[in-house]
């Protein structure tokens, strides 16, 4: 496996880190101020508005989509956009900057790969322009969708429309000022395949009989401007030729989006850590308690070591799944990105917990990034399926390739008998 970036993404990994220095950094606090003002609840900060037109005049623009999108994008591999994911996930926000932040950038992938003329022209350019938004509505309240299969909304013909009926939530976007598109996930046949029941369809957030119920709270935060929302659908009709691909393709292309959703999502967190991790260096060199600077502490050296070798591990390891997805495609990538879905939040977590700790009070407060960076981490052990998912068919791939394994080099069965 060759991690190498060429001399173009490497290029483009310093245009990146020094628009980040010279416009992003420097307005976080200003930005962190503005969302965290309950007057401005889902309205999106003038400033990042203004950086993204900065971001579009650099060449920094819809870098996500790899270079089987042609012109859409930036022209990259799966590998050599993740760099460049860990950069812009250092700040929570700064993905919009971009317009490399999900859902829109799956959406936009969806769009572009399976979407209609029609589709494109009316949604993928303005998402492309960043001038509007979208949502992507598959979890639901009533049913444990970390089994798809379970997924209750229904989406039936009638004529040249379809009329879909369902609730849904964690639909990620959806209260966002700009939202004008929701993908929706649903069953077309229920008597089908397990895996062609679910159909995908585009709905216009406008449409007759959508409403917005509410938005969570995760973990206390609304997370705006985007929003996690609740939505009900009650006879809701569009045109038949909204659906993508066409009935019962709903698994397929949901695979096909997710495969470098959680590289994107992956790298952020890994980009979280690190900054997390300098942050907690700089903190401890800084303060002083019980006589000797905290650097000088034992617990606190243990704590950047092992945060240090996590973070490695989590990035070869993403890369490695990056690389696959490229040479192999998403499903020869399977176990690599179950792994990275596995260990990257953890991660995380561990080292954002260890950060606070060497804060002190001041890393519970609004004043660091550790909280949003915790609930991102805590959230994305559930988003894109949940741990447990992905544990569980790891540990099936796994035994299945080494089940014939040999204890005894004359074992002709791989079985053995411990007496």
């Amino acid at each position: 496996m060759k991690f190498a970036h060429t001399e173009r993404t490497l290029e483009l990994i310093e245009k990146v880190k020094a628009f980040m220095d010279a416009h992003v950094y420097p307005v976080e606090k200003e930005v962190g101020q503005f969302y965290h003002n309950p007057d401005n609840l889902w309205k999106v900060s003038p400033i990042v508005e203004g950086l993204k037109e900065k971001a579009k005049e650099a060449g920094l623009w819809n870098l996500f989509l790899s270079k089987e999108y042609g012109d859409l994008g930036g022209g990259l591999t799966n590998l050599e956009y993740a760099t460049l994911a860990e950069e812009m996930g250092k700040i929570v926000w700064a993905a919009e900057v971009f317009n490399c932040h999900a859902p829109d950038t799956g959406n936009m992938e969806v769009l572009a790969k399976y979407g209609s003329d029609e589709l494109k022209e009316k949604y993928l350019t303005p998402l492309l322009d960043g001038k509007i938004s979208s949502a992507f509505l598959m979890t639901e309240p009533d049913v444990a969708s970390s089994d798809a299969t379970n997924i209750e909304t229904s989406i039936v013909k009638d004529g040249d429309e379809y009329v879909i009926n369902g609730r849904k939530w964690f639909s990620s976007n959806a209260m966002h000022p700009n939202c004008e598109m929701f993908i929706v996930m649903g069953k077309t046949d229920p008597e089908a395949h397990m895996y062609e029941q679910q159909s995908m369809i585009v709905v216009p957030a406008d449409a007759e009989g959508i409403t917005i119920v509410r938005p969570l709270a995760i973990l206390g935060n609304y997370s705006s401007p985007e929003g996690h929302a609740e939505v009900l659908l009650k006879n809701v009709r569009v045109p038949a030729a909204n659906m993508l691909v066409g009935e019962g393709k709903g698994f397929e292309i949901a695979q096909g989006r997710l495969g470098p959703g959680r590289i994107h999502h992956c790298m952020r967190m890994i980009g979280m850590a690190q900054r997390s991790l300098e942050l907690m260096c700089a903190r401890v060199t800084q303060r002083t308690s019980f006589g000797n600077k905290l650097e000088k502490f034992s617990s606190i050296r243990f704590d950047v070591a092992k945060s240090r070798c996590e973070i490695e591990q989590a990035r070869l390891l993403t890369l490695q799944a990056a690389y696959q997805i490229d040479e192999l495609g998403v499903f020869g990538a399977m176990s690599s990105v179950s792994m990275i879905k596995i260990v990257c939040p953890q991660m995380l977590l561990n080292v954002v917990d260890r950060a606070i700790q060497a804060f002190g009070g001041m890393g519970l407060t609004q004043d660091t990034p550790f909280s949003q960076f915790y609930i991102y981490g805590r959230s994305l052990r559930f988003a894109d399926g949940p741990d447990e998912v992905h544990m569980y068919q790891l540990g099936k791939y796994t035994v299945a390739k080494y089940r014939d394994t040999k204890i005894y080099a004359d074992d002709e069965k791989g079985d053995v008998s411990f007496q």
